[in-house]
């Protein structure tokens, strides 16, 4: 399963934007006279979102629209209720992503779908409220809609949308964090979805493709697909600086956000309130090292400073027991018509993973126009899970254009291949049947372009094309009586908006 927000939905970014906009009404109550990235800084942002926010170079738009067409949001002050709110230290976000994804060629079937997700997420500062220093407390909730597209049109493991999901009305989030040691070191408490802080690519959010959010191993090989969207677990989470450069993340989280053995874990924590604290724990760490990045207090001293960059190497265990993918409990193999279809069970699943965002290239300074790459690389054993290696690569050029500041255009590829164990289990199932050309799976590649269109500060409209070679790994067709012949290689066109209100 994976449900990556992702990026794919670059639910990091949309959350970044949505929270910034909501402070600066809380803070000035003028929404007109604030820049995006001084938001930023005046909103109890997710810290670990920080590193990724200090690379981005934030625009104004190059047209000098008025009224509601420059304003950060659509609705504004609401007649003074979020600055209202602000004044007490309280926070208001509103997000509408729609897309409409269609397949034209390849893939299990052609045709078209519409879904999209609204996200409501409330805030509170609790100095600004009058309280202590350094709290904070967030509240989000997701109203999902429309109809799934990947898995009834495609057939692929990486699926064309970060925000597909089954509808359904849920929460998502609700944790406070505690600032320490002078802001040093913070700890994070509640319901939390992991995909907002570790494995974050922040260059790779531009796509609509779920891995290039919440990647491919931990979508189909942690249980349930881990505590990540639209999905999110109990847990406590440490992070804390220990240079100006390097910081340290790690966290302990329930290992079955579903809290059931109901296969389908969308339905089984159906609206978010399932709380369950069985099936494993699921431990996580990462070290971020920021390259030119700006310490603390540090101050603009006119030097020129070299290309800003994020790397982040990590891993994590969960201590559930996990089924293997080809032998049974007597050593059969499970594709053998003796065995008793009971898996044999590993005690544990672990992966490790690195990422990496670089920027490669700015005509100058202050430029708003980058290029910029990104890498994430992952691997897990092959004997008990789904996936055994994944890869995301690509590059993204801000401000493409004279006077399109905000406007990021992006290629990108992710890669994925399936574990030795299941394609011996595959090869194992051509015997037992005695049909040779039997499809083994192996990998899939997935490719996206990708034009995002800031059409005000509040509204980006994106236009994607991409093409799965070998969906499903090359797993055989659900429409083939022959089973000798897997999914056709598929194209997918796509738009999406994004309105914040």
């Amino acid at each position: 399963m994976s449900h990556s927000l992702p990026a794919s939905w670059s639910r990091s970014k949309t959350a970044v934007v949505v929270v910034s906009a909501c402070a600066a009404w809380a803070s000035a109550g003028n929404v007109q006279a604030e820049s995006t990235m001084n938001l930023a800084e005046q909103a109890e942002v997710n810290p670990a979102e920080l590193p990724e926010a200090d690379q981005t170079v934030q625009a104004k738009p190059a047209d000098q629209w008025t009224g509601v067409w420059n304003r950060s949001t659509l609705l504004g002050d609401m007649g003074g209720l979020r600055s209202s709110l602000g004044q007490h230290g309280i926070t208001l976000g509103l997000t509408e992503d729609s897309e409409y994804l269609s397949n034209v060629s390849g893939g299990l079937k052609h045709g078209s779908e519409y879904h999209g997700v609204t996200t409501l997420t409330l805030g509170l500062d609790t100095q600004r409220a009058g309280l202590w220093e350094g709290g904070s407390a967030n509240v989000s909730v997701l109203d999902i809609h429309g109809d799934s597209f990947s898995a009834d049109h495609v057939g692929s493991l990486q699926t064309s949308s970060g925000t597909e999901a089954a509808a359904t009305t849920r929460l998502w989030e609700a944790w406070y964090q505690q600032k320490l040691f002078n802001g040093k070191a913070d700890i994070k408490i509640g319901q939390q979805s992991i995909d907002q802080e570790f494995m974050v690519s922040q260059y790779a959010g531009t796509f609509m493709g779920t891995m290039f959010g919440w990647p491919a191993i931990p979508s189909d090989d942690m249980t349930a697909g881990g505590p990540a969207y639209p999905l999110s677990g109990l847990g406590v989470r440490l992070r804390g600086k220990l240079t100006d450069q390097l910081s340290v993340l790690g966290g302990v989280f329930a290992g079955d956000p579903a809290g059931t053995s109901n296969s389908d874990s969308q339905q089984a924590n159906k609206h978010g309130t399932a709380f369950n604290l069985h099936g494993g724990s699921l431990w996580i760490s990462e070290l971020q090292y920021g390259l030119n990045q700006p310490g603390d207090g540090q101050l603009d001293d006119g030097k020129p400073k070299g290309l800003p960059g994020t790397y982040k190497l990590g891993a994590w265990y969960q201590n559930a027991k996990f089924g293997d993918q080809r032998y049974d409990d007597t050593g059969l193999s499970l594709a053998d018509p003796n065995s008793s279809g009971n898996a044999a069970q590993h005690r544990g699943n672990y992966s490790i993973y690195a990422v990496a965002d670089q920027m490669l290239w700015r005509p100058a300074e202050d430029s708003s126009r980058t290029l910029n790459a990104f890498t994430r690389l992952m691997w897990a054993p092959g004997d008990r899970n789904q996936i055994s290696f994944s890869a995301n690569a690509g590059i993204t050029l801000t401000a493409p254009f004279n006077g399109r500041d905000s406007d990021v255009a992006g290629l990108a590829v992710g890669y994925v291949k399936v574990g030795n164990h299941l394609r011996a289990y595959d090869e194992d199932t051509a015997t037992a049947n005695g049909n040779p050309l039997y499809p083994v799976r192996r990998d899939e590649t997935f490719v996206e372009a990708t034009y995002q269109y800031q059409l005000t500060p509040w509204w980006q409209l994106q236009g994607d094309l991409q093409y799965t070679l070998k969906p499903g790994a090359g797993t055989v067709s659900s429409t083939d009586s022959t089973q000798t012949q897997h999914i056709p290689n598929a194209w997918v066109v796509a738009v999406k908006t994004v309105i914040t209100f």
